[in-house]
């Protein structure tokens, strides 16, 4: 059987589809004039957030029987298409929990020690520590939208922070949130009382704009808000107008609305702002499991097919 995998991945990931049996064939973010030519004759395509795997590139590929996604997403996968011809989709979602829970924590404390906008002040030959008042953590309230995997590890490192946990999920754990010290409560509650405000859910219908104009307005002035989730979740515009009218004290952001970012986007115009070009999971571990996962799982299914 053939794979193709149409994105990088770590080289463990390449030793064990091999070793298992099949030809492998790499090429790194094909067009889709290209893919639908790669995909003719392939049972098994591997992709990370590109390339797309459309209707037309899963109707070309007549053998294809699963195919991969390396991460967690699959906003760049045609699941109803996949469905309808019986190909499973997979993906590797636990493989990245911790790398974006340390990347939220990151945010966290860049946002609220002003790091990004000190280390740009000295770079230009300034020295601001007047202007770099930051905030501690310790005794503050956190509040975790989305209490799945990541939300679970951001929950476990707030607790190390001696921070009171503010958890939302329309699915609730109570065995995780017990062990964390976590409390559920509504949306609105959460973020009128949190100090820090992070989002780990998917983009669904349902969560699109989830925090918009009037769900700012409910938290407080000197409240954080973090997402390393997915750039939709937000209202980019209104969060522009929060920053810049201090409804909140800061954000910290690694996915938006439209990527790659702009170069003269308003957001990068702020200094109450922390920018991170979509890195959650870019960690050398996190590539390694997504890696072995998603390669393991493809040839689990693929045995199961032969």
């Amino acid at each position: 059987m053939k794979v193709l995998v149409a994105a990088p991945l770590h080289e463990k990931a390449f030793e064990v589809l091999k070793d298992a049996g099949f030809e492998v064939v790499f090429e790194e973010y094909p067009s889709e004039e290209r893919l639908l030519e790669l995909v003719k004759d392939v049972d098994a395509i591997i992709v990370r957030s590109k390339p797309k795997v459309t209707r037309k590139v899963i109707e070309n590929a007549p053998k294809l029987k699963v195919i991969g996604r390396a991460g967690v997403g699959l906003d760049n996968i045609d699941v109803e298409a996949a469905k309808e011809r019986g190909i499973e989709v997979v993906n590797s979602p636990a493989a990245s929990s911790r790398s974006v829970a340390e990347l939220t924590w990151a945010l966290i404390l860049a946002v609220a020690r002003k790091v990004a906008f000190s280390d740009r002040k000295i770079r230009e030959g300034e020295w601001a520590k007047k202007q770099a008042m930051g905030i501690e953590l310790e005794g503050k309230t956190i509040g975790i939208i989305g209490f799945g995997r990541i939300g679970y590890q951001v929950a476990k490192i707030a607790k190390g922070f001696g921070m009171r946990i503010l958890l939302y999920d329309v699915i609730k754990n109570e065995k995780f949130a017990k062990e964390v010290g976590g409390t559920f409560v509504e949306l609105d509650e959460l973020l009128k009382e949190s100090d820090v405000v992070t989002i780990h859910v998917p983009l669904l219908p349902s969560t699109k704009h989830l925090i918009n104009e009037e769900k700012l307005k409910l938290m407080k002035k000197n409240a954080i808000l973090v997402n390393p989730a997915r750039g939709p979740i937000i209202d980019t515009e209104a969060l522009i107008k929060a920053l810049k009218e201090g409804w909140i004290y800061g954000a910290g952001l690694d996915v938006f609305e439209e990527e790659p970012l702009p170069k003269d986007h308003p957001l990068t115009k702020l200094d109450n702002v922390v920018l991170t070009p979509h890195i959650g999971a870019n960690t050398l571990e996190a590539q390694k499991r997504a890696g072995i996962q998603i390669a393991e799982k493809v040839i689990e299914i693929l045995k199961s097919k032969a």
